[in-house]
């Protein structure tokens, strides 16, 4: 029994030692855990536990503005008054809140639908937008209210806005909320509401403009609301950017233009400055920024003359008679043809199986070159084309940058197109006929400019052949030149003021024709000459056909253009540049479907280019660009 007994209390004392030493294990690594914890990794979860209580928002930046050469505000931030609901606050309920609210101010059912579906996605703490860019009546009778409206909260932030509209739509461009196709990443461009450039320079100096993010931390509970906020780091504005325009230029030309479906570009011929870029008809800038309605987004669309597109730069039209100063020199510079040649025009010349006819039906008679510009002679031009031959031509074209992006700034500028005979073979699959080569000799066929091309043309014409490229935005900071690339990969501006390479004496000759079209009683642009000498300019006009006209049409009667469809017109043009004897700026006007270059785009030209020169705005320094250095030297 004794035995049996000390047998038991040796087996009892084992297990209670394995016990004892088991727990005694277990303590210690219990122990030794809560010592990693609480002391090794105390810093860690001690930041863990703040990043559930404390929430990092980020604070949009204020957008720089867009200022023309004098510091005139073309895109800037205006107070944006807002109501806000907090659908957990609404005691009345959700629709009671609502009904309540549209008594005071208008909430149609697409944004009584908005606010719905946005509730029901959202957190019931979370506020929603109702309604944006109130007046300050309707904000502040909202106000009054507000004992009565459980819930709303009016609220002040900030909105893109455009001062001078329409004038500036196509050149300044507008902003919009991010699409999910344009989001890179950046939290920034993640945040409700957030908007960047869509078109123009908002959209090709968006980096610029934007500015750097400011953050908020903010102390929330479990579920996420906010209890207070801990601290607040405003973000950088973003910065202005200047423009070479002069808004009060811009306007005027606009109201010139009217209703036609138009394009104007001035440039200074020595700096390449664009003084004034206009497209007609415009849109508001503004409705886009605010969301545009379905009805008055259709409006623009149907709209046969294409109020969207930027025409200077993306319209591409068949030149016309202004071309004739690029086959011109192409002829003398080959050696193709002399100053001396002539050639007899009848109104017509017969080449191969075809013929081609001169504006003039009865001829012009002997024409040399100057007269040749003077009066615009087809058939001259047709001579001295198919002496020189398409590629010599191309080659002159391009000189003077025609048929290539000019690398002004600003996204989706079109190249236009200047033809030769392996351009046809490559992309035609067909050899180039000599009949082509007559076309293009009066600026039809395949060959297509742009109006801002023209400007630039006619701005090395003036400036004694040195290369000039349009310059749209001054480099306030030479360390952030991008040597005139932009956000859509433009290739760099070619060095300004180089020599195009052009004979003096043959350049004079082209000169001396373009002085006659404007200032010879026999001149074709005679009538929408400036009279003051001191002002004169020298000019050539261009009437480019849309649409070949037949034999039945020459045999009988060819209809004029106030006779036709608007879509059948010619396209009027018109190239110039002023004063005569001093050149300091260039022109090109393009009327779509408007008829005669001489009669509708010549005096279009004149009385622009009179009241350019009457401003003469190259001739004073930017203000915008002092405006703003100054202005960040005081932030510094």
């Amino acid at each position: 029994m004794l035995q049996l007994a000390r047998s038991r209390y040796k087996s009892f004392t084992r297990r209670a030692a394995i016990v004892g030493g088991v727990q005694a294990v277990l303590m210690t690594v219990l122990a030794g855990r809560l010592y990693y914890l609480q002391v090794i990794r105390a810093d860690d979860y001690r930041t863990m536990a703040d990043d559930n209580r404390i929430s990092m928002r980020l604070l949009p930046p204020k957008r720089g503005r867009i200022l023309d050469r004098q510091a005139t505000e073309l895109a800037n931030n205006q107070q944006n008054f807002r109501i806000m609901f907090v659908p957990e606050h609404a005691k009345d309920g959700i629709a009671e809140t609502l009904d309540a609210l549209s008594s005071l101010v208008e909430i149609d059912e697409y944004d009584r639908r908005r606010i719905e579906r946005e509730i029901r996605r959202n957190r019931k703490f979370m506020p929603v937008t109702v309604l944006e860019n109130l007046s300050w009546e309707e904000f502040s009778r909202v106000n009054v209210h507000l004992p009565d409206l459980p819930g709303i909260q009016p609220d002040v932030g900030e909105s893109r806005s455009y001062p001078l509209g329409t004038a500036f739509a196509h050149l300044v461009g507008y902003v919009g909320v991010v699409a999910e196709k344009e989001l890179t990443g950046e939290p920034l461009l993640e945040l409700p509401g957030f908007r960047i450039g869509k078109s123009g320079v908002e959209k090709a100096r968006e980096s610029v403009l934007r500015g750097t993010a400011g953050n908020s931390q903010i102390e929330v509970n479990a579920l996420g609301r906010v209890i207070k906020q801990l601290n607040r780091v405003d973000g950088d504005p973003g910065e202005d950017v200047v423009l070479t325009i002069d808004a009060e230029l811009q306007m005027m030309v606009m109201d010139r233009l009217g209703n036609e479906s138009a394009s104007v570009v001035v440039m200074d011929v020595h700096t390449g400055d664009v003084i004034s870029m206009v497209s007609t008809p415009g849109f508001d800038p503004n409705s886009f920024n605010l969301g545009i309605n379905h009805a008055d987004w259709k409006e623009l669309l149907d709209d046969p003359r294409k109020p969207l597109i930027n025409k200077p730069l993306r319209g591409q039209y068949p030149p016309g008679s202004t071309f004739k100063m690029i086959v011109a020199l192409a002829a003398l510079e080959s050696g193709a043809v002399t100053e001396d040649f002539q050639t007899f025009c009848s109104g017509k010349l017969k080449y191969g199986n075809h013929t081609f006819h001169c504006w003039k039906k009865h001829g012009h008679g002997l024409q040399d070159m100057v007269s040749a510009i003077e009066h615009s002679c087809d058939v001259y031009f047709y001579e001295i084309a198919r002496k020189t031959g398409i590629n010599r031509i191309a080659a002159m074209a391009e000189r003077f940058g025609l048929g290539d992006i000019t690398g002004i700034g600003v996204g989706g500028e079109r190249s236009g197109l200047v033809p030769t005979k392996e351009w046809k073979l490559a992309t035609i699959g067909e050899p180039w006929q000599g009949g082509e080569t007559l076309n293009v000799g009066i600026g039809q066929g395949h060959v297509l400019t742009t109006p801002l091309q023209l400007a630039m043309m006619t701005a090395q014409l003036a400036n004694g052949g040195k290369r000039v490229r349009p310059r749209l935005m001054y480099s306030l900071d030479a360390e952030k030149e991008t040597d005139g690339k932009t956000a859509d990969k433009e290739p760099a501006v070619p060095e300004q003021n180089q020599s195009l390479g052009l004979s003096e004496h043959a350049l004079s000759i082209v000169l001396e024709g373009m002085r006659r079209v404007t200032n010879s009683p026999t001149g074709t642009a005679f009538r929408a000459r400036i009279k003051d000498p001191a002002m004169a300019m020298s000019g050539k006009s261009g009437t480019a056909q849309v649409r070949r006209i037949s034999k039945y049409e020459r045999d009988t009667r060819v209809l004029k253009n106030k006779e036709r469809a608007w879509r059948e017109r010619d396209h009027a043009l018109f190239v110039a540049f002023a004063p005569v004897e001093t050149p300091r700026y260039a022109i090109s006007v393009v009327v779509e479907h408007g008829g005669g270059g001489s009669s509708v785009a010549g005096p279009i030209a004149r009385d622009i280019l009179e009241a350019t020169q009457k401003r003469d705005p190259a001739r004073t320094p930017p203000m915008g660009v002092a405006a703003v250095r100054n202005q960040d030297k005081g932030k510094g």
